[in-house]
C-alpha cells in the first residue's frame, strides 16, 4: 500500500524545538503520478507551502536506483519536509522508471540513465502544467547525470531556472553536455565533498571550468552521501540560497535550526 503523506499527526509546539533528522513541517502534500512520453507511469510527491504559493521548485533527481537511491534518498525527503515550511519552496520527488519507495514502484526498468530522460522531461511537464514557478532541477549523484545530459537541451532547458548539483560524478555526463550547459548561459552550482568517493574538488574545479557559469563549492569534511545533519543542512541552505536569491530566509549560518508551531516525527 502506498505511503500517503497526509496519514502525518501534527501537534503544536509550546516554542521552538530544534529541527531533527525526522521532523517534518507544514506542507500540502500529494502523492502525484507523472506520464512519460514513452507510455510509463511514474510515481511520486508534491509538498507544496501550507498557507502561500511557492516562491520556487525543486525538481528532484535521485541517486543511482542500483544503489540504492530513490525518491526517498535522505536529503531530498528532508527537503519535502522543511523547505515548504522554511523557504516557501515547492519540492517535487518521484522514483525514476524501475524505481521503488515506500510510495510505490515506478513502470519500467532502470535503463542506465538513457530512457531517463523522458522521466526528466515528465517531471519538468508535471511542474509546468501546474503552474508551479521558477523550476530548479537538483540531482544527486546519478540525479546529477540526467540533469546535465538533459536539462541543457529541448524541452527542459526553455522550461527551467537552473540546476543545482550534489555530488557529481561525471560518469556518464561528459564534456559535450557540459559545453551544452555552458551554451544555455543558465545557472549552475555543484556542491562537491571534500571526500567524495568519485570526484573532489580540485578535480571538479577543472572539469566544471568549461561552463563559465558555473558556481563550485567545495564542502569540508563532507562525503557523496551527505550523511549527517550538519551537511544536510549545509546542501539545504546552499539550495534555498541559490533558487531564491536575496529572498532567501537565511542568516549567516543558513537556513533556521529551529521551529516554533506544529510538527510532526516521520516513521
Amino acid at each position: 500500500m502506498s505511503f500517503d503523506p497526509s496519514s502525518y499527526a501534527f501537534t503544536s509546539t509550546a516554542g521552538p524545538e530544534p529541527i531533527r533528522a525526522n521532523t517534518v513541517l507544514p506542507a500540502r502534500r500529494e502523492n502525484i503520478e507523472l506520464r512519460t512520453d514513452d507510455g510509463l507511469t511514474l510515481v511520486g510527491e508534491l509538498a507544496l507551502p501550507a498557507d502561500r504559493d511557492p516562491l520556487a521548485t525543486l525538481v528532484t533527481l535521485h541517486p543511482l536506483p542500483t544503489h540504492g537511491g530513490f525518491m526517498d534518498s535522505h536529503v531530498y525527503r528532508k527537503a519535502s519536509f522543511r523547505l515548504p515550511a522554511l523557504a516557501g519552496i515547492a519540492v517535487l520527488r518521484f522514483n525514476t522508471r524501475g524505481t521503488s519507495s515506500p510510495r510505490g514502484t515506478s513502470g519500467g526498468q532502470f535503463d542506465e540513465g538513457v530512457g531517463e530522460r523522458a522521466d526528466v522531461e515528465a517531471a519538468v511537464r508535471f511542474a509546468v502544467e501546474r503552474g508551479l514557478p521558477r523550476r530548479w532541477l537538483v540531482g544527486w549523484s546519478f540525479g546529477t547525470e540526467l540533469a546535465l545530459k538533459y536539462g541543457a537541451v529541448p524541452p527542459v532547458v526553455d522550461e527551467i531556472d537552473g540546476a543545482v548539483l550534489l555530488s557529481p560524478p561525471l560518469h556518464r555526463a561528459g564534456e559535450k553536455d557540459l559545453d551544452a550547459w555552458a551554451a544555455s548561459g543558465k545557472p549552475l552550482t555543484v556542491l562537491v565533498p571534500e571526500f567524495d568517493d568519485y570526484l573532489r574538488p580540485a578535480e571538479a574545479a577543472e572539469r566544471f571550468a568549461r561552463v563559465p557559469q558555473a558556481r563550485l563549492v567545495g564542502v569540508d569534511g563532507g562525503k557523496h552521501l551527505w550523511v549527517g545533519e550538519k551537511y544536510v543542512h549545509r546542501v539545504l541552505s546552499e539550495i534555498v540560497a541559490d533558487v531564491l536569491g536575496a529572498a532567501a530566509p537565511s542568516g549567516p549560518a543558513g537556513l533556521p535550526g529551529e521551529w516554533d508551531g506544529e510538527l510532526a516525527a516521520a516513521p
